[in-house]
């Protein structure tokens, strides 16, 4: 088995060839967030800790890009964008990321549940809503992924109230064992 390619896209962020390598890439723009430097903060003024709307189109661009748009957003693409939601303490992108991180999420959880999902250039878009494809009723999640998913919500600085809604309606109380409830829902409740 070869390992994925890392071709660079000429900027220094690799051009995804797979789904490891997109979460690579994201890993550099988490980067960029946190110390203003790097190749996705290149010819512009970009301080540290902060999040704008150039960082938030390379997540989209990255997320979006052709290797991977037919391929349901994985665990290490998710957990990349919770790092880089973590890493902002300043917000100027008017929202996009936020709506990008929610979708994704839903997109992972819901092809985790063997939910057929839309490509990615499309359940990603901003203009298009996610009620539009994610789950209106609770679907049967694995439990380990809803516990992972309640684990990176728990106990973050910024809380997502979006993100909480559609976990809340794409999982679903339902799936949720009775045991549980308590610290699925502690997780954003700030």
């Amino acid at each position: 088995m070869s390992a994925p390619s890392t071709k660079a896209a000429g900027n220094g962020v690799p051009e995804p060839s797979c789904r490891d390598t997109a979460a690579h890439a994201l890993t550099i723009v988490r980067d960029g967030v946190i110390t203003g430097e790097g190749p996705t903060t290149k010819g512009r003024i970009h301080f540290s800790r902060s999040l704008d709307a150039d960082d938030a189109a390379w997540c989209a661009r990255i997320l979006t890009a052709a290797a991977v748009e037919h391929e349901p957003v994985c665990r290490a693409e998710v957990e990349a964008l919770f790092e880089i939601h973590d890493a902002a303490a300043e917000r100027s992108d008017a929202g996009r990321f936020d709506d990008l991180l929610t979708k994704a999420v839903a997109h992972h959880a819901a092809a985790e549940a063997g939910v057929k999902v839309p490509p990615r250039t499309v359940a990603l878009a901003p203009e298009t809503a996610i009620e539009s494809w994610a789950p209106a009723n609770a679907i049967k999640a694995n439990t380990d992924a809803l516990k992972w998913i309640a684990g990176q919500m728990r106990g973050k600085r910024r809380s997502n109230r979006g993100l909480m809604a559609i976990v809340a309606s794409v999982i679903g109380v339902a799936s949720v064992p009775l045991a549980q409830l308590p610290n699925v829902f502690d997780i954003g409740l700030m």
